[in-house]
């Protein structure tokens, strides 16, 4: 018997990863998981905007960044780290903090960003596909060494195939759902 666990892990990586890239796209509509990546000098150090203040939506297009310290050097920290990012977002500061505008979506915008998108699935296919040819490889070195027969190998392989198969569904999905918010 083959242990698979470690294969689906990765493969579960794999996927969190591809879904964790899709937040970073923007759309038209305001996520406050596009900040994520975004770190704001305070006190010397780098750290992510969510640490420093609180990130909500405000409406369909708008975010509002709240420092926890409302003084104006942390407000102007994380504008400016805002607009470092280079996110194609508009920034505003006001006496309550940071207002994060999202513009429309232009046609050509969003075919560049589903071309950014399946660009992004494909990656994610390719790592699967190493992650594919490391397990084979184990396999075919235990039928060698004896440890399995060939018939056990070929039904492995099938096996194998199967969990390939349904994550690249799950990308399929994963993608298809993204390029009908960004086309939206």
């Amino acid at each position: 018997m083959y242990d698979f666990s470690k294969f689906k892990k990765e493969l579960s990586e794999i996927e969190s990863w591809l879904t964790k890239e899709y937040t970073t796209i923007r759309t038209g509509m305001a996520s406050p998981a596009l900040l994520d990546s975004v770190k704001v000098e305070s006190y010397g150090s780098f750290m992510p905007i969510n640490q420093l203040a609180t990130v909500g939506t405000e409406d369909a297009r708008t975010i509002r960044v709240s420092p926890w310290d409302k003084s104006q050097v942390q407000v102007r920290a994380i504008e400016k780290a805002i607009n470092d990012a280079n996110l194609g977002v508009s920034v505003v500061s006001d006496s309550a903090g940071v207002r994060v505008i999202f513009p429309e979506l232009t046609s050509e915008r969003r075919v560049l960003l589903i071309k950014s998108a399946k660009e992004k699935q494909e990656k994610a296919r390719v790592s699967l596909r190493g992650e594919r040819e490391k397990v084979w490889e184990d396999i075919q070195k235990k039928e060698k060494n004896g440890e399995i027969g060939e018939d056990e190998k070929f039904r492995l392989k099938e096996e194998m195939q199967k969990y390939v198969d349904e994550t690249n569904r799950k990308f399929e999905e994963i993608f298809s759902k993204k390029e009908k918010e960004i086309s939206s």
